[in-house]
């Protein structure tokens, strides 16, 4: 494989300071697709999409789609991994906003205006709604663990147990015990639980609180996304034992996308904490495969 290289970067976001990484081949030609990363509510995006978890070679997303050719970047959001932690709660909206400094970053970098971007769980909605406010900036589009209204999720329902204490404090305590759990509460056997252990260990030096505010959108504000407001193809990927979101749900946002370039994903063995269960690499290859769809031809001129 050829090698591969890093980089560190600031965005800021008025007085906040926001983390960037890259990774590309270091050999890479100018104008590689952008991949933009958009990481979840309880782990930093260094810590999940370049994960690594001693004895294996084959968790990091980002290297994987650095090897593919493209240009990989992620941004921890405000009070998460090495961004500024503020008094903040860090909801979907301040996501987006997130989204946009760090993407003043790319483009200052890479000379691109327009990428694709993954978000996964609440991620998916930062990415949804930076796609849906700047329809210019995203060429494709693809979210796992998506939430739309919420209705019919078992793991949102559990959730809303705890929503007054998300709304009293804008940070939540998590330990090693907690991500185990987003391992394991889905089904236990789609993942390694050495890549859990990877994950801690990565996160939890980085401090053992996260900010609440995608927690109480999730638990009572959906929906935070119009989906017919998302210009851009869309690919929506589903864990077959992803309890986040029912696909009733799912489908009804699916269906209400405007475009027609847009595909659903069923993807069997795994569960929420897709980009690092067992079968990843079919959840790779979905990535890829609508990323690498070929653009429309105009249609023949009618006789």
């Amino acid at each position: 494989m050829a090698q591969i290289t890093s980089a560190e970067y600031w965005a800021q976001k008025g007085a906040i300071k926001l983390y960037v990484y890259r990774k590309r081949v270091a050999t890479s030609a100018k104008g590689s697709p952008v991949l933009f990363l958009v990481h979840g509510s309880s782990a930093s995006g260094r810590s999940s999409f370049d994960l690594a978890v001693p004895g294996r070679s084959d968790y990091s997303l980002m290297d994987h789609f650095a090897g593919l050719g493209y240009d990989v970047w992620t941004v921890d959001h405000e009070g998460y991994g090495r961004s500024d932690r503020t008094d903040g709660n860090s909801n979907i909206a301040s996501g987006a906003l997130d989204l946009a400094a760090a993407m003043q970053v790319v483009e200052r970098e890479t000379g691109q205006l327009q990428v694709c971007m993954y978000g996964g769980s609440s991620g998916a909605l930062r990415a949804a709604l930076y796609a849906q406010q700047h329809p210019d900036r995203v060429k494709r589009l693809m979210v796992s663990a998506l939430v739309y209204t919420g209705e019919g999720s078992p793991t949102l329902a559990k959730r809303r147990e705890k929503v007054e204490e998300y709304r009293a404090s804008p940070r939540r305590k998590v330990d090693r015990a907690f991500i185990h759990s987003m391992f394991t509460r889905d089904k236990p056997g789609t993942s390694e639980m050495i890549a859990a252990d990877a994950l801690a260990d990565a996160e939890l030096p980085l401090g053992d609180t996260v900010p609440t505010g995608t927690y109480l959108d999730m638990c009572a504000h959906l929906p935070v996304v119009d989906p017919e407001k998302i210009a851009c193809p869309v690919c929506i990927i589903r864990g077959e034992f992803d309890g986040i979101a029912a696909e009733p749900d799912l489908l009804d946002f699916f269906g209400r996308l405007p475009s027609k370039d847009k595909q659903f994903v069923f993807v069997s063995g795994l569960a929420h904490a897709a980009t690092l269960g067992l079968n990843r690499h079919k959840f790779w290859h979905a990535m890829e495969s609508f990323m690498s769809m070929p653009d429309n031809r105009a249609l023949a001129p009618q006789q």
